[in-house]
């Protein structure tokens, strides 16, 4: 075969291929002749990140995630009858942040740049509000997703772009941790071409964010949207796990210092099957044993949609046995719902909202230390939150 044939051959053949289900392929999606062993290098804040990073993964508490973009958050107050100024989202983050007794239950709070840079209406800086009930405040980095051409119409996650420059200014405004959210759809294959995309871009960012003193959260979310059954979330999980690992080596990230925010291992929301906790919990923990190595310190779930008491269920389900991490939370809507609705945008709500905070951020401390029961639960609590191709 000429040599001109081959390149059109092969180029076609490569093209099919990035294009096919992760499933339909084996192997890694690393084309490379040859594989190096990676060694990962001491940075200079490496002591800094270990400790960082377990101090977030201390027994009893987890994260609280208001990192929604100024977008999203305005969706939020919506919600609630408020116009999305940022007035108001200063007086909504305030109310979460202010809350007294939080860091008994809260390690860690990611927020957006607008909130990094925000103080209250007394003056005082929103990170030291965090700081002050030993909260380590974290950031989000990314850039939010884009369509991935020549994928399933699929997405990727941009942000990578001056992300040192910014990670470093994040780092001088009191940030300690980073957060990259990207997104794998099971409805849409998913693509060998997306999966490798997502663990390159978190395992590029990750190496950033250490290298700038950061701790990076690796968030690789597997979407609920779909009908698919259990036991394909595990076998995508498994796979996107086990990539994302690869490139997380590849880029000499330093995995004592690192947190994962996986989602859980359930069938697709639209699933005839529902699961329970405990089984839930069997698949999440197997994919996790099979795939996370035990020198990461903290697992902090995403609650993806679920509602308040579901992802507090699952979450306690998979603490009734000892596991090579610390198993936990890093929710929002499932930690916010409630605040919100009990708030309503009104002065006189304020105390009640807070009070609403403390009871499922303790309701999920709880969960982390295997004790949680659902006894006396809302009704609002055992709402879901499933959006169908909800975006942030």
């Amino acid at each position: 075969m000429a040599a001109t044939s081959f390149m059109k051959l092969n180029a076609t053949s490569s093209q099919w291929i990035a294009q096919q289900p992760f499933n339909q392929r084996t192997g890694s999606t690393s084309f490379s002749p040859a594989r190096r062993v990676s060694v990962v290098r001491a940075g200079s804040y490496s002591d800094e990140l270990v400790k960082t990073a377990k101090t977030i993964a201390s027994p009893g508490r987890g994260i609280l995630a208001i990192d929604e973009s100024n977008a999203t958050c305005g969706k939020r107050l919506a919600s609630i009858g408020l116009d999305n100024t940022e007035v108001n989202r200063q007086a909504y983050r305030q109310l979460l942040l202010t809350t007294p007794g939080l860091g008994e239950y809260i390690s860690g709070a990611i927020m957006f740049e607008e909130t990094l840079y925000q103080s209250t209406t007394d003056g005082k800086k929103m990170v030291d509000c965090l700081i002050e009930q030993s909260i380590v405040p974290g950031i989000k980095v990314d850039k939010g997703l884009v369509p991935l051409p020549g994928s399933n119409n699929e997405s990727w996650c941009q942000g990578l772009d001056g992300l040192a420059s910014r990670s470093a200014e994040y780092y001088n405004q009191g940030a300690r941790f980073a957060k990259w959210r990207t997104v794998v759809s099971i409805p849409c294959g998913p693509s060998a071409l997306a999966v490798k995309e997502a663990a390159w871009g978190l395992a590029r960012y990750a190496a950033i964010s250490q290298d700038n003193g950061l701790v990076p959260i690796v968030e690789p979310e597997i979407l609920l949207d779909g009908d698919h059954s259990i036991d394909r979330t595990l076998e995508v999980a498994e796979k996107v796990w086990s990539e994302v690992f690869y490139y997380l080596a590849q880029n000499n990230v330093m995995f004592e210092g690192i947190l994962l925010k996986p989602s859980m291992v359930t069938p697709g929301a639209e699933h005839k099957e529902k699961a329970s906790p405990e089984t839930i919990a069997k698949y999440t923990l197997t994919m996790l044993k099979r795939r996370v190595p035990p020198a990461v310190p903290g697992i902090m779930f995403l609650s993806g949609g679920q509602s308040e008491m579901e992802a507090t269920l699952n979450l306690n389900a998979m603490n009734q046995t000892p596991n090579p991490w610390h198993v936990s939370f890093s929710y929002a809507r499932a930690l916010q719902n409630t605040v919100l609705k009990t708030w309503q945008g009104l002065p006189e709500n304020v105390d009640a909202a807070k009070q609403s905070l403390l009871v499922r951020a303790k309701a999920n401390s709880l969960a982390q230390l295997g004790k949680y029961t659902a006894e006396g639960e809302s009704d609002d609590a055992k709402k879901g939150m499933f959006v169908k191709g909800y975006t942030y």
